[in-house]
């Protein structure tokens, strides 16, 4: 007759709360959190594909926990997950060939357009005004190469940034995946289960918020396309690529806020280039859009993970002051595995 297991030490579970907490201070503090999110990413869309995978196998529908799937369905939906983005990369690239080809025509056009407002911007101004206005393509073309040289160590910062997330991201998405393709039923120490412990109820919190996100992004996309299709033309105003344009409201718009943002920017310059009114009542439209996402973003996520709508902006608004928009992504994320690990131990 075996002996009952013994409870764990104190110590060891103060010690596995220290360890979660100062890794996710790591990753902030680092700006890893494009990589962590991949990480549940990868982890979810590997467990989701193995089951799919293996119910098409076997002709039945499997249980949630992965052991229940065979190792050849965990196997192929990890490769599939580890392929998938370079497959979209080579599409991506594939298809902007003729735009990268075409890119010096492009340029020569919008430098004459250009050329051609600021010609017309002198004639209303008065002369005192426009006086300081370039006279031609080739002063647009000087001025845009003078604050291209000028601003070139920070471009080429934030190229290296914006890589070294991407590297961060696709390297996550690789551990996800093989996390999620490997059995679950690894034996260890009193500690490593604790610590298995505090990740489940982060990958539930990870979970519940996608699922949030998810509404989140079809109700920015329904406003957007009433404000596109019926707003818009109320003041004889069409932007082009409308349908685009929605569909990519919905996809961004499943990356919290820091999607919203792109889709504000895209469909502001898609405006610009119909007339400037069009161009002012999108960003008056996103700007009112933005503001109410975190009424939005606390409202679902908080009726999903059982948070107080106030408690949920406050922590938004504190996250976003102390890491920036970094903070604001991972505030929903972080506050719903406290909130897990505080209802665990029946402390709310």
């Amino acid at each position: 007759m075996s002996e009952p297991v013994a409870a764990p030490s104190r110590s060891l579970v103060i010690a596995s709360y220290l360890l979660i907490a100062s890794g996710l201070l790591l990753v902030m503090w680092h700006g890893l959190l494009p990589g962590l999110l991949c990480v549940c990413i990868g982890f979810l869309a590997t467990r989701w594909l193995a089951r799919a995978l293996d119910a098409g196998l076997r002709r039945r529908r499997t249980a949630f926990d992965a052991s229940f799937t065979s190792p050849l369905a965990r196997v192929t939906a990890a490769a599939l997950v580890m392929l998938a983005p370079l497959i979209l990369m080579a599409l991506a690239f594939s298809q902007a060939r003729e735009f990268v080809l075409n890119a010096p025509d492009q340029y020569k056009e919008l430098l004459d357009y250009i050329a051609r407002t600021v010609l017309e911007l002198r004639l209303k101004l008065p002369p005192d005004i426009a006086a300081y206005l370039p006279e031609g393509a080739a002063d647009v073309q000087r001025l845009v190469a003078g604050y291209l040289r000028a601003q070139a160590g920070m471009l080429a910062m934030t190229g290296r940034a914006w890589l070294g997330a991407l590297l961060f991201a696709y390297v996550g998405l690789l551990v996800g995946a093989l996390a999620g393709a490997g059995v679950t039923s690894v034996t260890g120490g009193p500690l490593a289960a604790l610590l298995k412990r505090r990740v489940t109820l982060f990958g539930e919190a990870f979970g519940q918020i996608v699922a949030a996100q998810f509404w989140i992004a079809a109700f920015n996309s329904l406003l957007t396309a009433i404000f596109l299709l019926f707003l818009l033309p109320l003041w004889d105003l069409r932007l082009p690529y409308t349908p685009a344009l929605i569909t990519l409201t919905f996809v961004a718009g499943l990356v919290p806020i820091v999607g919203n943002l792109l889709c504000n920017a895209v469909i502001t310059m898609v405006g610009l280039s119909v007339s400037p009114l069009a161009a002012i009542a999108c960003l008056i439209f996103l700007i009112v859009i933005h503001k109410a996402e975190y009424v939005i973003n606390a409202k679902v996520v908080g009726s999903r993970t059982h948070m107080a709508v106030w408690e949920l902006l406050a922590v938004m608004f504190v996250a976003e002051a102390v890491f920036g928009p970094a903070g604001l992504v991972a505030a929903p994320l972080f506050y719903a595995y406290l909130k897990k690990e505080l209802q665990a131990e029946q402390l709310v």
